[in-house]
């Protein structure tokens, strides 16, 4: 506790009278042992002397012993202290054995109130004035006590000080009264430190979930809780959002019950105030349906607050005490204004939930259910949402079975992270789907998407990869639109980002052509695509994203058969597991990848098997690609050069001289019994009865010899009917391998 300031007054000229008694009383204090170590302190005498030393007058002793007040005679020069019977009971000491020295008695002062009591004597005596003090002290047994004690000093007829008198009177209710008035302070203080600290951790409350866990950690200072529930209002019933200190079997008969119009609950959402009840009798007499139930808890008082946000009920949420508790206007208030908090905070949190539902449900909607099961190949997916609310993206993967033993992987992400962006997902993606279906070579499948897009006139551009893999030999022909590259895990472990040239975003320009790139990959290779909230965010650029990637993929991963999951779920699990750990993520994240399981043997399958579109000229580039990848995987790489040659021929014969389509089909047959010697046989149908005319061209002509060259390479050839058109044929033989030297 603080003592009382120094009384201060008006500066003022000294007279030369008043300097002499000044330095009178300077050599006064000089003698007077306690002054002179730099204390002073009341003392206690038996009566009360006047400046001519008189004895107390008869009147005064009744009124002083009617009201406690004690008295006091300070002998400056010799310093001994004298004093009544009560002054020493007020200061706690036996008047037989009070130590008349003031050097003893400032001990048992409070450290912090014997510097003001000695500076305010010392003045005193100096000026020839008087002083007052308010201190504690410390009685024998330990008690705190405090007194007040009011003095004069008296002049000698030299003008000089030589004593000091006065009262004393006890002043501990008045220090009770300090000690509480700090007390409550100290408590709004922290009541007011725990409602900003309550508010904070409920705004950053997102869920509905995260406000009933905020609600019941709430520690309540002064007003320490038992218990502690937090139930929303649905359709006339309450459903138990969170609970402290109750059983479960205590809250079950609550959850999801409709609300019964006799209980406490009811009344406080019907009257939208709180509900307090001081003690068991209380909720006895008041609510008796309700309190057999209640009865079992074993609370003794219970507060219901209705959680009112725009002016309807959500809810309610209950403080329940062990003890009897009956509330101050200051408890009242702090317990309403956490109900309003709560209840702003659960208003929030059930619109976010509602929002991040519908979204969750849009977004399910517009993506696969599930990842068709196509043989040859593993696939799998994954999708992190970052967004809350409705604040979702526009990313998204699809795989979808193509005719001839191929299958289609798409991977993209349209601009923007809203309702609009998610919708244009779904258009999209089922309009790549359907041109992918159709057959049209991935060139073209990106293409029209684009068109699409553009055609749309959204405003909205969309990156994406689409890759069309050639199941039956592992190729991947990959057409890329603004999109990341793909990732591949080799048979070996390692990791390659592999180059795919890239064009335009779709939608940016109606009329963009877009480029192939063709790789290969070996059986159990793996391919990763991935939109660029895995690899880009905020501290993390493009390259270290892509390095992480590759380090994360290139991991050890188990055998198949080692675990129950796949080897490609493990992975799967893995990437997206370290991206869902950083919290630098801002973007959401779509993750698609393939494992080219390959035939039985892990032998890509001996037959390729294409339609080549009569306007599609540029598909003989592609097949002739094709055709050298096969037939170096077959291990026949000798019959390159001469399958390709003829196979140009023969196609581009087809489509040109026919103006028809052309089915293209490769076979290797290898014969046992002839130590495993290969023979290749190439045909090219068509739907035209016009037969294939050899011609002998001139030097100079520009065509023509394309019969010549199958006649002259090939180990045989012709031309069989069909029941519409022709199949023209051609077979070329590779040696067997001689043993080894």
């Amino acid at each position: 506790m603080a003592t009382e300031p120094e009384p201060q007054g008006p500066a003022r000229r000294t007279p030369p009278a008043q300097t002499a008694r000044t330095a009178a009383a300077s050599g006064a204090l000089r003698t007077a042992s306690g002054l002179v170590a730099g204390r002073a302190a009341p003392a206690v005498a038996r009566g009360l002397p006047t400046r001519s030393g008189e004895s107390t007058p008869d009147w005064l002793e009744p009124a002083m012993a009617a009201n406690g007040i004690g008295s006091f005679d300070w002998d400056i020069r010799h310093d001994v202290l004298e004093g009544d019977p009560r002054a020493c009971a007020i200061l706690g000491l036996a008047a037989d054995r009070f130590d008349r020295s003031s050097a003893a008695f400032l001990a048992m002062l409070h450290p912090e109130d014997a510097p003001v009591v000695r500076r305010r004597v010392e003045r005193a005596v100096t000026e020839l004035g008087q002083c007052g003090a308010y201190y504690r002290t410390v009685f024998p047994g330990g008690e705190m006590h405090a007194a007040r004690f009011r003095g004069r000093v008296l002049a000698d007829a030299f003008g000089r000080a030589s004593r000091m008198v006065g009262f004393v009177w006890d002043a501990t209710v008045e220090l009770h009264k300090r000690v509480r008035a700090g007390e409550l302070a100290a408590l709004r203080e922290e009541r007011s430190r725990f409602i900003k600290e309550a508010a904070r951790a409920l705004s950053e409350a997102v869920t509905v979930r995260d406000v009933a866990r905020v609600f019941t950690e709430l520690p309540l200072p002064g007003l320490p809780p038992d218990g502690l529930v937090l139930a929303s209002l649905e359709a006339g019933r309450l459903q138990i959002l969170g609970a402290t200190g109750y059983r479960p079997e205590d809250m079950h008969p609550y959850d999801r019950s409709p609300i019964v119009a006799s209980h406490p609950a009811a009344e406080a959402i019907r009257t939208r105030g709180p509900v307090v009840i001081a003690s068991r009798d209380e909720y006895r007499e008041r609510y008796p349906e309700a309190w057999p139930r209640v009865s079992e808890t074993g609370r003794s008082a219970w507060v219901f607050l209705p959680l009112v946000a725009s002016g309807r009920v959500i809810g309610v949420c209950l403080v329940s005490f062990d003890d009897d508790r009956e509330l101050d206007a200051d408890e009242r208030t702090l317990l309403a204004t956490l109900g309003g908090l709560v209840a702003q905070s659960l208003a929030r949190a059930r619109l976010h939930d509602a929002e991040h539902e519908l979204a969750a449900g849009l977004q399910r909607v517009m993506l696969p259910r599930t990842v068709p099961s196509v043989p040859g190949v593993t696939t799998t997916v994954r999708y992190l949402a970052a967004g809350s609310g409705l604040q979702i993206g526009g990313d998204w993967y699809d795989v979808v079975p193509l005719p001839g033993g191929h299958v289609g992987l798409v991977i993209g992400d349209v601009q923007g992270h809203d309702v609009h962006a998610a919708g244009i997902m779904g258009q999209l993606r089922i309009a790549l789907r359907a041109y992918a279906a159709e057959g049209h070579p991935p060139a073209a499948v990106m293409a029209r998407a684009s068109r699409f897009l553009a055609d749309l006139d959204t405003d909205h551009f969309a990156t994406c990869l689409y890759a069309e893999v050639n199941i039956d030999y592992g190729v991947v022909y990959a057409v890329r639109a603004g999109h990341l590259d793909p990732v591949v895990r080799r048979a070996d472990g390692s990791t390659a980002v592999v180059p795919v040239v890239g064009g335009l975003p779709l939608g940016v320009a109606s009329d963009e052509e877009y480029r192939v790139t063709r790789f290969s990959l070996d059986p159990g290779e793996t391919v990763v695509l991935c939109t660029d909230g895995l690899v880009e965010a905020r501290g993390m650029d493009l390259d270290t994203g892509f390095a992480r990637l590759c380090e994360a993929v290139s991991r050890d991963l188990p055998a198949r058969g080692e675990s129950a999951a796949d080897p490609l779920d493990v992975l799967a699990d893995r990437i997206a597991s370290q991206a869902a750990d950083s919290t630098e993520r801002e973007d959401d994240i779509a993750l698609l990848l393939l494992r080219w399981d390959g035939p039985a043997g892990g032998l890509a399958a001996q037959q390729l098997r294409r339609r080549i579109g009569q306007a599609d000229l540029a598909r003989i580039s592609e097949l002739r690609g094709e055709l050298r990848d096969a037939l170096r995987r077959w291990g026949v790489p000798e019959l390159v050069d001469t399958a390709e040659l003829l196979a140009s021929e023969l196609v581009t014969n087809a489509i040109r001289h026919t103006d028809r389509d052309a089915m293209f089909t490769a076979r290797l047959y290898r014969d046992p019994e002839q130590g495993g010697g290969a023979r290749l046989r190439i045909e090219v149908e068509d739907e035209s009865d016009l037969w294939p005319t050899r011609r002998t061209p001139g030097e100079q002509a520009s065509s023509g010899r394309g019969l010549m060259l199958v006649e002259a390479l090939a180990d045989g050839w012709g031309v069989e009917p069909r029941g519409s058109g022709k199949r023209m044929w051609f077979e070329l033989s590779a040696e067997p391998e001689g043993p080894a030297a």
